[in-house]
């Protein structure tokens, strides 16, 4: 019995290099390869005594932590399906999820317990569990797993194409849709990192963003556990902590967007700290503004930058470091094991630098949509390519560029404005933080692009600031008619602007 899936991962681990560091956490707490491993089987022990079977949903509410880690790869040796919950959901947010993917078994942090409760209040009863230790009468999961034994003989058949995970999708219109990742999904996604980020085994990944996130599991957590290098699990973003987490255990990677780097640049410890162990920055979200560039460039570090989304599992493309300045703007060439084409609305492919819909296509790419075979059916083009409904344009050398989303596109005047490019530049002026750019409907023009921004505190920004910077730059139909400036854009865990609450606020 021959088991592909990631669930194996760990055991061949344990056996290649098991006292290697593979976990820290808290105030210091290591785990290494043998007791990851160990851990995990207990997992997977436990779940098989709850009655936990092949292409059961598994669900996960919490921060990060090792129990994130040993919950979905102890999932994964039994065949079943890793769920995690995103920790910014509301109730009814969380019973949708619950409730669609049928979890068996539901394990939380603490700290989620009222949430939970009012979430399977009226909705699905799957086994609850608790991480940490419990209360006399209702053990947590540290004390359950001590007192579990483990059957190393044990195995299930798993293979490539089986379910691994269900990642849910941000929801930004109507209810949150579930992405069914295969085992190899995340297998190539991870291969794909390995090659064009060239992890290594001694790599230290300090992973800030959530493990919930797919780019942060996808991209961040399995390709530096495929590789047995380091993780450095914090709970949630602190740019001071970061910056001391960085000098303490020597990272070489970290990955972030780019209002994380802005915020670890602007930190009074920025200039003091020991930055001389990080050699791979990547960002995501949207592009990284010349400002912070310099910042980096100035301390010896450069990007890598890219694009995606979690039906990709989630990396499309990369940019490397050598080409940030020769091809500032672009999110990058394909990953190693991954195409992209441009298209255009009859599907027929596009030329250099002709904008049309981005698509995609891989092994990393997602076979569908959970319980959802119409919208599965309309993701993907008769040829197998996934629709990403992302507009962009690729140059003479192949390099991608991102435009905006189909559905973002402002029409004015009959002319079509891509929000991307007006938002690059609008990042470029002093004291912007933040930019999108969204349209609102215009008796006369049928709609005008507004910039909705926020800035530093010690910065003034306004409409005559913003024409003044634009003009002679971009065509005046593309020069935002309105700036407004609020106190935070509302983003996805991802990072990305929710366009659609910006759109619901100014435009309705």
């Amino acid at each position: 019995m021959h088991e592909q899936g990631i669930g194996a991962w760990l055991a061949k681990r344990r056996l290649k290099s098991p006292d290697k560091l593979a976990l820290v956490h808290g105030e210091g707490a290591t785990v290494t390869y043998r007791q990851f491993a160990d851990d995990t089987d207990r997992v997977a022990a436990l779940l098989r005594r709850l009655g936990i079977g092949k292409g059961d949903a598994v669900a996960y509410l919490g921060e990060n932590s090792p129990d994130f880690l040993r919950m979905m790869f102890g999932a994964a040796r039994l065949g079943a399906v890793f769920v995690p919950i995103n920790t910014r959901l509301a109730p009814p947010e969380v019973t949708h999820v619950l409730t669609d993917c049928g979890a068996r078994v539901l394990i939380h942090d603490p700290e989620f317990g009222e949430r939970v409760a009012a979430a399977i209040g009226t909705g699905p009863s799957p086994r609850v569990l608790v991480t940490g230790e419990g209360t006399a009468d209702r053990p947590g999961l540290t004390r359950l797993l001590s007192t579990t034994a483990t059957d190393p003989t044990a195995t299930i058949a798993v293979s490539l194409d089986d379910p691994a995970a269900i990642i849910y999708t941000s929801g930004t219109t109507g209810r949150a849709k579930g992405a069914v990742l295969t085992h190899g999904n995340l297998t190539w996604v991870a291969l794909n990192c390995m090659v064009d980020y060239d992890v290594v085994s001694t790599d230290v990944a300090l992973m800030i963003s959530p493990l919930f996130h797919v780019a942060s599991l996808g991209m961040g957590a399995l390709p530096v556990i495929l590789k047995g290098a380091t993780l450095v699990l914090e709970k949630g973003f602190e740019p001071g902590r970061a910056l001391a987490q960085i000098e303490r255990h020597g990272v070489t990677m970290l990955s972030g967007v780019p209002t994380t780097y802005q915020l670890m640049a602007d930190h009074p410890n920025w200039a003091t700290t020991d930055l001389s162990t990080l050699r791979k920055l990547t960002c995501g979200g949207s592009a990284v503004p010349t400002r912070i560039l310099n910042a980096y460039e100035e301390r010896g570090l450069s990007f890598s930058q890219g694009y995606g989304m979690t039906e990709a599992s989630p990396g499309a493309t990369s940019l490397p470091p050598a080409m940030t300045r020769a091809k500032q703007g672009s999110v990058g060439l394909p990953h190693f094991f991954t195409s992209v084409r441009i298209a255009d609305e009859h599907g027929a492919p596009i030329g250099d630098d002709g904008i049309g819909e981005i698509q995609i296509c891989g092994p990393n790419v997602f076979p569908g949509y959970h319980q959802l075979p119409e919208a599965t059916a309309e993701a993907f083009t008769p040829d197998g390519w996934f629709r990403s409904g992302d507009l962009g344009y690729l140059d003479a050398d192949g390099y991608l560029y991102i435009s905006g989303r189909l559905k973002d596109m402002i029409i004015s005047g009959g002319e079509n404005i891509y929000p991307a490019e007006i938002e690059v530049l609008l990042g470029e002026i002093d004291g912007v933080t933040g930019v999108a750019v969204i349209g609102v409907p215009d008796p006369r023009w049928g709609e005008v692009p507004w910039a909705i921004m926020t800035v530093r505190g010690d910065a003034t920004v306004d409409v005559t600031t913003v024409h003044q910077f634009l003009d002679g730059r971009v065509a005046r139909y593309k020069v935002p008619k309105n700036v407004v400036i609020v106190d935070e854009l509302p983003r996805t865990a991802s990072g990305k602007v929710r366009k659609g609450d910006l759109r619901n606020r100014f435009a309705g």
